[in-house]
């Protein structure tokens, strides 16, 4: 049986699902009990399992994420709420100094099943420090694992899984996303499993990766491009950024032989550089020109006049597709 919703409606009823299914399960954050959280992804579930399961918090991330280790060191499964990834900041030290590393720390004898849901992105007209993309700073830390989901199935079921994982869990959430299309979700529970990407369209020309708000930017750039010049692209959404998919990665290059990575992060040492690395490791002689990035810049997310020319558009992502496949 099936409803359709939006991506914050899929994962307040992932959380809900969760904490109803298992005692362990509990959510902490700012603002997300008596009112809801500042998206309203928790609106409903203080009421439903009280204040000792869905916890407001003060404003504290290091306090935040430092009570939510030791919650998942003692058996709990603690998922906690930032209200915006930049927020993360204060408590990062205990993120990869701590969560990150104790399976290592403790030669594999405690875990720390933990989940970081934030929102993330730009293009909501938030102002500074409400729309970072800095995934590299978790993808780079061994012992994470990061999510990004660019749909509501999607993050319905990554979001069950990363609540079932015995190691800590970046969940980054789309901002942009959040309210923008509703989709057809399973009222029933089930997993999407981390680490595996998928080819949401295939095609013969050329690749594009892309995750979260991006996605749907590569998907309406490929569309585009086949009606004007008749070119067919396969569209690969990563969906999971730390481990990365390297087997679809490399098969999806090798069925194409070009490639385009799209990320609204900033350009130097974002995730594009790593995946470019990948396909020159394993799929280098299929290439048939370099492979192209289209980021945001190296700058700070800008104020609202002019964030939308910071974010890469379908008309940046179409001409990266036009001057790979015309090399």
């Amino acid at each position: 049986m099936s409803q359709h919703l939006t991506m914050i409606q899929a994962i307040t009823e992932a959380m809900d699902q969760k904490l109803g299914q298992d005692d362990r399960v509990m959510i902490l954050g700012q603002d997300i009990g008596v009112n809801g959280g500042v998206f309203r992804s928790t609106e409903g579930l203080f009421e439903k399992y009280g204040k000792d399961r869905v916890v407001d918090t003060p404003l504290a991330e290091a306090g935040i994420i430092g009570s939510a280790i030791g919650l998942a060191l003692n058996g709990m499964v603690p998922v906690v709420e930032i209200q915006f990834l930049a927020f993360i900041y204060p408590g990062f030290e205990q993120i990869v100094s701590h969560a990150a590393r104790m399976r290592y720390r403790t030669r594999g004898q405690f875990g720390v099943p933990l989940v970081i849901r934030t929102p993330y992105g730009a293009g909501i007209r938030g102002p500074e420090l409400h729309s970072e993309s800095v995934e590299t700073f978790f993808a780079h830390t061994p012992g994470l694992k990061v999510v990004a989901p660019s749909n509501p199935y999607d993050a319905k079921g990554l979001l069950i899984s990363a609540i079932e994982d015995p190691d800590p869990v970046i969940f980054l959430e789309p901002t942009k996303l959040y309210r923008a299309f509703k989709e057809e979700v399973p009222k029933e529970m089930y997993r999407i499993p981390i680490g595996q990407a998928k080819v949401v369209q295939e095609g013969s020309d050329l690749t594009i990766f892309a995750w979260g708000a991006m996605l749907r930017e590569a998907l309406n750039a490929a569309k585009k491009i086949e009606n004007e010049k008749g070119w067919k692209c396969e569209v690969v959404d990563l969906r999971t950024l730390y481990p990365l998919d390297r087997d679809t990665i490399v098969k999806s290059i090798k069925k194409t032989g070009r490639g385009l990575v799209v990320h609204e992060a900033h350009k130097s040492s974002g995730l594009g550089a790593e995946i470019i690395s990948i396909i020159n490791d394993e799929a280098l002689i299929y290439l048939k020109a370099p492979i192209k990035r289209v980021t945001g810049f190296d700058v700070p997310v800008p104020q609202f006049s002019v964030e939308d020319h910071y974010l890469p558009t379908v008309e940046r992502i179409k001409q990266g597709i036009m001057e790979t496949i015309s090399f």
